[in-house]
């Protein structure tokens, strides 16, 4: 054995000894400097404020158009946010960050594409006589007539008619 790394023997739960030789510490990617932390705030700030500018001053008459402009802007977002005070790239953790970012913007695309295909759809096979327009108003049955409050005036039955 070596008198540079000695075995230790085993020690009770909680007590460590801390003897400096950074263990795990090999692929220590450095944090960004002051420089790249305003960056990327002036950037997350801008990136902020056009949108809020759009929807305030109502720039873009289409909804649509609007939502995509949006959802642009959100996700150059999430770039600079990662990229500057997250610092994520292929090389932290051995690229295990990356591939763990990946893995959760797949699920939630599938989760929000999916989403968005069943309410399509099920708001285009709705049958016909549940669409809003189509609603009949709201009659009590003739179970209830009796209780107190819910009989309808004879000026209202009429008008409902």
């Amino acid at each position: 054995m070596s008198r540079g790394h000695q075995e230790h023997p085993a020690r009770p739960m909680g007590q460590h000894d801390d003897h400096g030789h950074g263990h795990g510490h090999e692929d220590h990617v450095p944090h960004g400097s002051m420089k790249d932390y305003v960056s990327g705030f002036v950037l997350a700030v801008i990136l902020t404020a056009i949108p809020f500018w759009l929807v305030m001053n109502k720039a873009i008459s289409s909804t649509a158009t609007l939502g995509i402009v949006l959802l642009i802007f959100a996700a150059v977002q999430i770039v600079v946010h990662i990229k500057y005070f997250l610092h994520m790239n292929g090389k932290s953790e051995g690229g295990w960050n990356m591939l763990a970012m990946i893995f959760t913007i797949i699920l939630v695309v599938i989760t929000l594409s999916g989403s968005q295909w069943v309410m399509y759809h099920m708001n285009h096979n709705m049958m016909p006589t549940m669409s809003p327009e189509n609603m009949p108003t709201e009659t009590v049955p003739q179970s209830m007539q009796g209780m107190h409050g819910m009989q309808q005036q004879p000026a209202e039955a009429a008008q409902s008619k």
